[in-house]
């Protein structure tokens, strides 16, 4: 057949191109879109090797690649054991099997930094990620992996309206972008009625993998708080019972969320509830005991000076009958008490008198009381939570809608916001001063005010992660025009993002103006979810002489250094904050991440005479940094004006310590 010869231009960039490949691939391998750097955790590769590492004899070779034959894991735990019957117990519905490979399957997006979007992006901690959850977890797995202390989620509730992020199981950063307007298609979310027979499947579809994916965030003694309505918490037990584990349930909390009855209806919904889960069995050891009110406080007095100070009396008798607790005591007047029918004390007899020795028991005024014990303020750690939070305590709907029409200045944005107590509780029970607070449907943003009001009633140092889509508001759609309306007013685009960017801007003013000797944390650092930098492969049989020319550069042309340098810290495990400095060696920019963790030099262009330069004062700076572990060093693959530089560049800086080289 006839065909066009390529231009000798063409042929000389496809040999420059092999020749690269084949001569320096040894020293210096690129990063691919193909390679695990480029692309978020691997969550079913770790799980194959984690089953391989403990059982190898599980793995074997299936029509796909690797597989585990399930007859080898019948008889390592018995044929009973092992089912795939339709008859089990558990939570099953249509999509389950699609719901759990669409959380296995890598993500290729990246998320790219805002700083224009941000406050005191320099410093900040805080994380607030726009775009669609699923794809921002699992982007976050390499990097978050078994560090976060509480996550808070409030997900659309299964009213019948628009909640449904769309998951394309092929490609999901092309669905969002579609979602969210970012490219041509417009598609729109849809609405789940309940006259759609999978009203509860979609919902159902849409928590799982974003559960599944939660939980591999969580730290071993971290707590997941779930708020969530009558219409589907039955659902949600089952589902959290899958994925965290029935003997990880720790309690479902009943919050009072109205004050005043709705008369419309036949019983008026005056309470969302709130589950509770904890990553491990331990988890429920690590949660804190309430600080004591003003009012449990003044319960506590000194009767007969004890030197301990203030105390309160309990009752000393327990259920059940012990025959070695059902001992004689004698009051100071010389009474003597029994336990009374069907109870016991609750000590043994020598434990008692060690306690009575030390006066910590207490007869009434006249000393012939019934024995009580004494509960010393100064040795009380707080109160143990109730699963019944009122109003009062945590406060309700119409008090988080008055918070945020002061910031909003009086523009009702969101209809339902959670108040700023409500998460002040939980995390009061659930973290500690240095805790990553996570909250993957952020919404409002309360759990980012709430994290830095915290933080400045004691002290803390909590981080927060904040995710949201941004999800395009319509001015011709009544219940999103006061919305739409203040985007136009603040001069921002018309998306759910920008409101919860903008509640955090204000409530961290709100907070340092509430508290002005603060010196916290009270800015963020703004990342939206985006394509990957790295360029992949995407042939034009017809010309492929043009397509191999076209590729010879990796990295898309319409991105910045700044873009690229945080992919690599995604896609190597690193934290969003970690510490970037910078330097000029050779006239070139070189980036040391994590103090000297990484190297990054995205010059466009290094010659022979730049190499020598250049990775010397690499190896200079890294002695100076003297990091723990490995260094790995990243440059621009097209920047090496032959292969002599690169082979050169990767050779001196292996003399020095640093072999593991790579090339975008």
């Amino acid at each position: 057949p006839r065909h066009t010869s390529p231009s000798s231009s063409q042929l000389q960039s496809f040999l420059n191109c092999k020749r690269l490949t084949l001569n320096t691939s040894f020293l210096m391998k690129p990063i691919t879109p193909i390679d695990p750097e480029s692309k978020s955790a691997d969550v079913l590769a770790e799980n194959i090797f984690v089953l391989k590492s403990l059982f190898p004899e599980l793995i074997t070779e299936g029509i796909d690649g690797v597989a585990v034959n399930v007859d080898v894991l019948k008889s390592l735990v018995g044929d009973k054991t092992v089912t795939d019957s339709e008859e089990k117990y558990g939570l099953n519905w249509f999509g389950k099997r699609r719901s759990r490979q669409l959380a296995l399957t890598p993500s290729t997006g990246t998320l790219r930094p805002c700083p224009e979007d941000s406050v005191d992006w320099d410093t900040t901690k805080n994380l607030m990620i726009e775009g669609d959850n699923l794809e921002v977890l699992k982007l976050l797995q390499k990097s978050y992996a078994g560090k976060v202390k509480l996550i808070y989620i409030d997900p659309p509730y299964n009213t019948g309206k628009d909640f449904v992020y769309p998951d394309n199981f092929q490609d999901n950063i092309k669905n969002y972008l579609e979602l969210t307007g970012q490219i041509e298609g417009g598609q729109r979310i849809s609405s789940n009625t309940e006259a759609s027979g999978l009203f509860h499947t979609d919902w159902l579809n849409m928590m799982y993998p974003r559960l599944k994916l939660a939980r591999n965030l969580l730290r071993e003694d971290g707590a997941i708080f779930v708020s969530i309505d009558d219409s589907e918490v039955s659902d949600l037990c089952k589902l959290c019972d899958e994925v965290f584990g029935e003997e990880n349930f720790i309690a479902t909390v009943v919050w009072q969320k109205r004050t005043a009855p709705d008369m419309r209806t036949n019983f008026s919904n005056a309470h969302d509830y709130i589950l509770v889960y904890g990553k491990s069995e331990s988890s429920a050891l690590s949660l804190n005991k309430l600080t004591l009110t003003d009012e449990q406080r003044l319960k506590y007095r000194n009767l007969d000076n004890d030197p301990r100070g203030p105390w309160v009396s309990s009752d000393f008798t327990a259920l059940g009958i012990r025959p070695n607790q059902l001992y004689g005591i004698q009051t100071p007047s010389g009474k003597t008490y029994f336990p009374p029918e069907g109870k016991c004390w609750q000590n043994l007899e020598e434990s008692f008198l060690k306690q009575l020795n030390e006066g910590r028991f207490y007869f009434g005024s006249t000393g012939d009381s019934v024995p009580r014990r004494k509960n010393y303020l100064s040795e009380t750690e707080g109160r143990t939570p109730w699963t019944w939070w009122s109003n009062q305590e945590v406060g309700h709907s119409q008090e988080g809608k008055i918070e945020l029409n002061q910031l909003y200045e009086k523009s009702e944005v969101f209809s339902t916001p959670k108040p700023v107590r409500l998460l002040s509780r939980m995390l009061e029970i659930a973290s500690a001063q240095d805790s990553v607070v996570l909250d993957f449907f952020s919404g409002s943003g309360t759990t980012g005010h709430a994290v830095m009001a915290q933080n400045a009633i004691d002290g803390g140092k909590r981080r927060y992660m904040l995710v949201q889509l941004p999800e395009p508001l319509d001015p011709d759609d009544k219940d999103q025009k006061t919305a739409a309306d203040f985007c136009d007013k603040i001069k921002r685009p018309r998306n759910i993002a920008e409101l919860t960017k903008e509640r955090l801007r204000r409530s961290g003013s709100k907070v340092r103006e509430d508290n002005p000797l603060f010196a916290g944390d009270l800015g963020f650092r703004v990342f939206k979810l985006d394509t990957s930098n790295i360029r992949a492969w995407d042939p034009d049989a017809s010309n492929l002489a043009d397509t191999l020319e076209q590729h010879l550069e990796h990295l898309k042309a319409d991105r910045t250094e700044t873009d690229i340098l945080y992919e690599l810290l995604l896609k190597l495990g690193l934290d969003l904050c970690v510490p970037i400095a910078k330097r000029e060696l050779a006239g070139k920019t070189v980036y040391s991440i994590g103090a000297g963790v990484l190297f990054a030099c995205l010059s466009t262009t290094i010659t022979r005479e730049d190499v020598e330069p250049l990775a010397q004062g690499i190896a200079t700076w890294r002695k100076e940094l003297a990091p723990v572990g490995d260094t790995s060093c990243v440059f621009r693959d097209s920047a090496f004006a032959d292969d002599v530089a690169k082979t050169n560049l990767a050779a001196i800086l292996a003399q020095n310590g640093l072999e593991n080289v790579r090339s975008l």
